[in-house]
């Protein structure tokens, strides 16, 4: 489940780690993080008003890139998905039109472009396709060695799509005054902050009817924030930074048993 998803009241979000979205492209002779994007435009390129990769809006931030006077295909997922769950939530926070006009949510209505199944699918179609753009998972931009956009973030910056800018979304989110870290980590503040960030989650039980077994799965997300950074790098997951580590473990102190005892003792 990703950071929209409401947990039930009688359950508590538990952090595991932060992925993010980038946007992929097939044009010739364009390099990895050569082209620049604003979410803007992004938007108004999946809701079919800018048409053309010349398009002025396109070629005022890319001075000196040629782009070629060609339509633009976009690529969305055909099936429902967290994936366009947090890419449209992210739409709907940088362009009021998108947000009337398609909101936020596995799914919507693509008034352009292709759908691809999966991430797989996206990515085999952005492939396939000349001049067209998707949405993936970094991983599978860096896994199959994908062309990919930069995006203007909420600082007016561009950084790179990388662990550093994917940490500093999520360092940048205000954790502590938000109940159960439910946040979009979409158009965070911070310079290095990359803009199409989100969290994903497991729900443990506030009261669980074993405390023993909830007492087993924290000791094990214990461990694996202890140790398991690299692991989740080498497949090119984000891990948390330690700020937010030390809030997630401040709450776990409110999953209690029936008698009222914290399960989970650090």
């Amino acid at each position: 489940p990703r950071a929209q998803i409401t947990a039930p009241p009688d359950r508590l979000r538990h952090l595991k780690s932060c992925i993010a979205l980038v946007p992929v492209v097939n044009i010739a002779g364009i390099e990895p993080g050569k082209l620049h994007l604003t979410g803007e435009i992004i938007a108004e390129i999946y809701a079919g008003k800018i048409l053309k990769w010349s398009d002025a809006k396109i070629a005022k931030i890319n001075e000196g890139l040629k782009l070629p006077d060609a339509n633009i295909t976009p690529v969305y997922r055909s099936d429902a998905s967290g994936t366009t769950n947090i890419f449209t939530t992210y739409l709907s926070s940088v362009s009021e039109a998108w947000k009337k006009d398609f909101g936020a949510a596995t799914t919507v209505s693509w008034p352009v472009g292709q759908g691809g199944k999966g991430n797989e699918g996206v990515t085999a179609t952005v492939k396939q396709v000349p001049n067209s753009v998707g949405y993936v998972e970094s991983a599978y931009a860096k896994q199959n060695k994908l062309s990919y956009a930069l995006i203007e973030n909420k600082a007016g910056k561009f950084p790179q799509p990388d662990d550093k800018a994917f940490q500093a979304a999520a360092a940048s989110a205000d954790w502590k005054s938000t109940p159960g870290f439910g946040i979009a980590l979409t158009n965070q503040a911070g310079a290095d902050a990359w803009p199409i960030t989100a969290a994903t989650f497991i729900l443990v039980h506030k009261e669980p009817a074993d405390a023993a077994k909830s007492a087993e799965v924290l000791k094990f997300f214990d461990w694996a924030y202890k140790n398991g950074d690299k692991l989740a790098s080498e497949l090119d997951y984000v891990p948390l930074p330690d700020a937010v580590v030390t809030l997630i473990h401040d709450e776990w102190k409110t999953i209690k048993s029936k008698d009222g005892k914290p399960v989970f003792g650090n």
